[in-house]
């Protein structure tokens, strides 16, 4: 199969040092309203993958992402997330970054070139058939990534990734592949613009409609969530106010006691039948 790096094709638009600045920001949002269709195009590649996820969720299972630079930060951004959103443990999704936590803020040099590096941060979490791997890769090509998928492979490990090409090593390689292709940057090549919302979008997707269907979610509403600031508070107590129909105050009340939206709406209910 043929492969060709539409992340590094030359930009649609030239000369971009004459645009004036209405011109640049136009032009950018013109390049990135195409990328919700690309990602509608492989709904069907990321459902098979959630599907996956699901099942090993449900029996104690945990998802990794895996990733270097722009990839590997969106990983840890989308993992990082879920534990006050869904009211998870932070061991139930995981990213992990080429060149360690040192590489979220400042690139590790030639960290993304290592074959056998990812495989040996992997064990560090004594990663296992119960885990579902998911490599993350704009260009389809990082050593890193594609290295570990294949050794997760070899250990009847789960695989999936999210690239912007199509046919590269890594989706050729990860038993779940996800390409999101959508087409040259706006600044030829740097795909922390295009190809990086793709990623950070299907990412959403599969966190969200993973925890759903994990019962994390009542009707649309985060009753898992971690009450770790004030706007969450609040945001909590309109829940029970809303869902109870009972007062701001009585609604402080019991979530004061039980610490817990899901928690207080059950015990209420219960107390009150």
């Amino acid at each position: 199969m043929n492969f060709i790096k539409t992340t590094e094709q030359t930009s649609n638009y030239k000369h971009l040092e004459k645009m004036s600045i209405l011109e640049l920001l136009s032009n950018i949002n013109t390049e990135d309203k195409t990328i919700p269709y690309a990602v509608e195009k492989v709904i069907p590649k990321i459902e098979n993958l959630v599907i996956k996820i699901v099942q090993k969720l449900k029996n104690n299972g945990r998802v990794f992402y895996v990733g270097a630079g722009t990839s590997g930060r969106l990983g840890i951004l989308d993992a990082s997330e879920c534990p006050p959103t869904f009211g998870v443990s932070q061991n139930v999704f995981i990213g992990i970054i080429a060149g360690g936590d040192t590489a979220i803020r400042t690139a590790v040099e030639f960290a993304e070139d290592s074959t056998t590096q990812c495989w040996e941060d992997l064990k560090k979490f004594k990663i296992n058939k119960n885990d579902v791997v998911i490599g993350i890769a704009a260009s389809g090509t990082t050593p890193y990534v594609t290295n570990g998928i294949k050794k997760c492979n070899e250990n009847n490990i789960i695989t999936g990734c999210i690239t912007c090409n199509l046919n590269s090593p890594l989706a050729i390689e990860a038993k779940y592949p996800i390409e999101v292709v959508v087409g040259p940057e706006f600044v030829t090549g740097s795909s922390r613009m295009k190809a990086g919302t793709a990623q950070k979008l299907i990412l959403n997707m599969i966190s969200t409609s993973a925890m759903i269907k994990l019962g994390k979610i009542k009707d649309n509403k985060m009753v898992d969530m971690q009450l770790s600031n004030h706007k969450l508070i609040k945001r909590g107590t309109k829940m029970l106010m809303d869902e109870l129909s009972i007062s701001k105050e009585k609604a402080i009340e019991i979530l004061n006691k039980y610490e817990n939206v899901r928690n207080a709406l059950k015990n209420y209910q219960n107390e009150n039948q």
